[in-house]
């Protein structure tokens, strides 16, 4: 294993990563694991992937779990990277992609994060996990939790999707539901954690999840034969995706990979919680709690993340921006995608489609531009949303 420490991503305090850790214990922000690359990159050759397994163990030197440990896994990983040809014609877009993270387990992204960071939960003594999830991020610490032999005790909004809500119950958590959005879930993780021996798996609240995160930021890059795309449209919820494509790039550039070229970066958010975008409009560094947050993308419903002032400082460093998106505008995308594409995509994935539009009419995307649509989820788990 080449894990070298964790950093402060605000300070840039260094921590002893061989013990549990959750934020910086001087300033309260996300911690980095930090990762002996030099050392790493004389083991892990980028013409060797070929050879490997389908999925993001496959990047298993730049990842924390000490070798010859077996990861809590359930295949995660290796989803497929799709034209969108029928889609992009429409709009006069010639190289338009899809990353579909639906085809993961428990049908989101959120599995990446979560197969590593209970596998190193697991690694460091945690038996009893806890989280507030909007929906998948719940589930995926739900079945990881149970592929461990975990305790899973999961906080989630009432009026949560209840396809989320059964999958967590039926993969043996502890669902509790509580009145408020999941910045309310996290306050209850945080009164009752200590005396209930949990170990808080919140985003960006611990180191790992975002580890597992940046695998979409290699595997983009492998399968697009080590170019990046012009331009990446990211649903922005808690940003751990966002945040974690980023620090793959950087660590691909410094093993040799890839060149100085970053994609230029776009959050996307509804227009019923739009933190972010309502940030980069003002030019600040972070992010006010959004008042009355209300979206049926319930993987956007995050009135405040902890990690905004990484998320921004990436939109502003890339050339980027951030697009607001109404949930009736998502849903009627949905069906677009659906009948041009062939899949059922989550409502954040819709969004960005539908971002996508925004972009091009006001000419911040150019139609000969390569541009990359991260689906973070399956449809299917949001019935509620959609007229039967």
């Amino acid at each position: 294993m080449f894990l070298s420490h964790l950093e402060c991503t605000a300070c840039g305090l260094r921590h002893e990563w061989r013990h549990l850790q959750n934020l910086c214990t001087s300033c309260q922000k996300p911690l980095f694991a930090i990762v002996d690359l030099a050392a790493a990159g004389r083991t892990l050759k980028r013409e060797a992937l070929a050879t490997r397994e389908k999925s993001l163990w496959r990047y298993r030197e730049v990842l924390p779990l000490p070798d010859g440990v077996e990861p809590v896994s359930l295949g995660e990983g290796g989803t497929p990277l799709l034209r969108a040809e029928r889609f992009g014609h429409a709009l006069e877009l010639s190289e338009l992609w899809i990353k579909d993270e639906s085809q993961n387990p428990t049908q989101s992204f959120k599995a990446r994060g979560m197969a590593v960071a209970v596998s190193m939960a697991k690694y460091l003594g945690a038996t009893k996990l806890a989280v507030p999830s909007a929906g998948n991020a719940g589930g995926a610490l739900a079945a990881y939790a149970a592929r461990a032999g975990f305790e899973a005790h999961i906080f989630m909004p009432g009026d949560t999707p209840r396809a989320n809500i059964i999958e967590c119950r039926e993969l043996g958590a502890q669902v509790t539901l509580i009145d408020g959005l999941i910045t309310d879930c996290g306050a209850e993780i945080a009164k009752r954690k200590r005396a209930e021996g949990w170990f808080d798996m919140s985003t960006l609240k611990e180191p790992y999840r975002v580890e597992g995160k940046k695998t979409l930021g290699y595997e983009l890059a492998e399968q697009s034969d080590w170019h990046l795309p012009d331009v990446i449209l990211y649903p922005t919820g808690g940003g751990t995706g966002l945040i974690g494509m980023w620090k793959a790039f950087d660590e691909m550039e410094a093993l040799g990979w890839i060149g100085k070229k970053r994609p230029r970066m776009f959050s996307v958010q509804a227009t019923g919680c739009a933190p972010i975008v309502r940030a980069f409009e003002n030019a600040n560094s972070t992010a006010a709690e959004f008042p009355e947050a209300h979206t049926c993308a319930s993987g956007l419903r995050v009135p405040k993340a902890i990690g905004d002032f990484l998320i921004l400082k990436i939109l502003r460093q890339s050339n980027g921006g951030a697009v607001a998106v109404d949930d009736e505008e998502m849903i009627r995308v949905t069906g677009e995608v659906g009948s041009s594409e062939g899949l059922f995509v989550a409502p954040e994935g819709a969004a960005c489609f539908a971002a996508l539009k925004l972009l091009l009419s006001s000419g911040k995307i150019a139609s000969d531009e390569r541009v990359v649509i991260f689906n973070t989820g399956s449809g299917i788990k949001y019935l509620d949303c959609y007229q039967s």
